[in-house]
């Protein structure tokens, strides 16, 4: 009987190792049928075969496959930029969200907590609600980046002591800092005109219907700089979840490591945020669905996130796009509707594990 069991134990063990092996491949396939639906489906249907002719085509071979000028200039000019938009956003997103969960050491952080979203909708909104546009059609993204790294840099300056950064500490600051950048827009919103309030609402609610091949270049640029970077900090993400001492005594830099991931976590949050607005629940669910399929091991958990962060924005603007077609719903609802009860499922099976958190 204790044999048995061994066997089963083992054969399970086997099961769990070959699963996290096939994870990676079987997001990169996710991903890409995300991105061949996106391409083909909408006001326009085109094959998923004139798709391919036109991507191969535009990258230099000739395939030979039919497509007419009409389906080649909305998928080239329109779903392209708009997909390569929503995977920049969902790649920077997941990915800072597991990199935030592995530094503060807590399955519930996300990017908002260190104040990057509310300091690049207090940007966004402090220029739309002043009327200006000093850099054109950067304007707004401009001052959203500029916000959200701001107040990173705001919440991580108050944080510190005698040259060193609690965690505790930071998330309280950043609490503060967020509640602070909420009643400024609140206070600058009282102000506003009913245009002015239309366009930070649908700043807000988040969209990629914007995307063009102009902004979707430095969009990402801003990603890759921030996310490539990121997947380099797996084995000490892995060593800072034994504790800070131990970390420390292994040989990692706890204060530079937190230091330099918030760093990335922020500017690729801050990317993502100005291009296509306030996103919520990508940065929280999606690294911590993936925590529960794949283990806590970060050297798999960063492209796991980056792939289906990326993965699950192409398929929220598929479905923001064609379910109340001929209009379009905001990109952050459809995101908060399909993670506001995954949050809420997760908040109660944490407290049944913990047993009650009073």
């Amino acid at each position: 009987m204790a044999l048995a069991v061994s066997e089963l134990a083992r054969r399970a063990g086997h099961a769990r190792a070959h699963f996290r092996l096939a994870a990676l491949p079987t997001l990169a396939i996710l991903l890409g049928c995300a991105v061949l639906l996106n391409l083909a489906i909408g006001a326009v249907r085109v094959p998923p075969s004139a798709v391919l002719g036109i991507l191969l085509d535009h990258a230099g071979f000739s395939t030979g496959l039919e497509y007419t000028p009409q389906q080649e200039a909305v998928v080239w000019n329109i779903r392209v930029p708009r997909v390569l938009l929503a995977l920049m956003v969902g790649a920077g997103l997941g990915t800072a969200g597991c990199a935030l969960q592995g530094i503060f050491r807590n399955p519930l952080a996300d990017p908002g907590i260190i104040g990057v979203s509310s300091g690049a909708a207090l940007g966004a909104v402090g220029l739309i609600i002043l009327g200006v546009s000093p850099l054109g059609m950067w304007s707004v993204p401009a001052a959203a980046f500029a916000g959200g790294l701001l107040l990173t840099l705001m919440v991580y300056a108050l944080s510190r002591r005698d040259g060193r950064t609690e965690v505790v500490t930071l998330v309280l600051t950043g609490v503060a800092l967020n509640a602070i950048a909420g009643g400024l827009i609140g206070f600058a919103l009282f102000y506003a005109t009913d245009a002015q309030l239309r366009n930070v609402v649908f700043w807000q609610l988040g969209s990629v219907g914007g995307a063009t091949w102009p902004n979707v270049r430095p969009a990402v640029l801003a990603a890759v700089v921030a996310v490539v970077p990121l997947m380099r900090y797996g084995h000490r993400l892995n060593l800072l979840a034994l504790g800070e001492r131990e970390a420390y005594h292994l040989g990692v830099d706890t204060e530079r490591l937190r230091l330099q991931v918030i760093a990335l976590a922020a500017l690729a949050t801050a990317a993502a945020v100005s291009f296509a607005g306030v996103i919520g629940f990508v940065g929280l669910v999606v690294p911590h669905m993936l925590r529960l399929m794949l283990g806590p091991d970060h050297r798999r958990l960063l492209p796991a996130s980056a792939l289906l962060g990326a993965a699950v924005i192409a398929l929220a603007d598929l479905a923001a796009r064609t379910v109340v077609a001929p209009a379009e719903m905001p990109l952050g609802v459809v995101t908060a509707l399909a993670g506001g009860p995954y949050f809420l499922w997760l908040i109660h099976r944490t407290r049944r594990a913990q047993g009650g958190w009073g």
